[in-house]
C-alpha cells in the first residue's frame, strides 16, 4: 500500500478482520475516518488510523477490554508528557497480570485435580482387568 489513506476492504483484509468489526470498532471510537463519497457511505481511513487499529489488536491479544484499549491509545495520542501515560499503562498491565495469575492459579489446581481423578480411574480399572496366569 503505498498511500496514505486505506479503505475499509484495505485494513480489514490486512488485520483479517470484518468490515463490520471494523464499523465496531468506529463505533468505539477507536477509528475515526474520513467520510468520502457521495452522502459520506465511503470511509477513508488515514495512517493514524491504521496504527490506532493495530495498537486496539494488540491489547485485545494482551486480553484488555476495548474500553482500556481506547483510554490507552487516547492518551498516546495526546501531545502531553509520556510520564503518566506510560504509568497508568503500568497500572492497567499490572491489573491484567494479577487477573490472568489468579486464572492460571485456578487452572491449575483444575489440572492437579483432573490428574488425581485419572490416577484413581487408572487404578481402579487396573483392578478390573482379569489377571493372565
Amino acid at each position: 500500500m503505498t498511500t496514505n489513506t486505506f479503505t475499509i476492504s484495505d485494513l480489514a483484509r490486512e488485520f483479517d478482520l470484518t468490515p463490520r468489526a471494523m464499523r465496531f470498532y468506529e463505533d468505539m471510537g477507536l477509528l475515526q475516518p474520513q467520510r468520502t463519497g457521495s452522502g459520506g457511505r465511503t470511509r477513508m481511513y488515514s495512517a493514524r488510523d491504521r496504527t490506532r487499529l493495530k495498537l486496539t489488536l494488540r491489547a485485545k491479544r494482551l486480553g484488555l477490554s476495548l474500553t482500556e484499549a481506547k483510554q490507552l491509545i487516547d492518551m498516546y495520542d495526546s501531545p502531553r508528557d509520556t510520564g503518566p501515560q506510560l504509568k497508568q499503562f503500568l497500572h492497567v498491565l499490572a491489573g491484567h497480570r494479577a487477573h490472568l495469575e489468579a486464572q492460571l492459579a485456578e487452572l491449575q489446581a483444575t489440572l492437579a485435580e483432573v490428574a488425581e481423578h485419572e490416577t484413581e480411574a487408572r487404578a481402579l480399572l487396573a483392578g478390573l482387568q482379569p489377571t493372565l496366569e
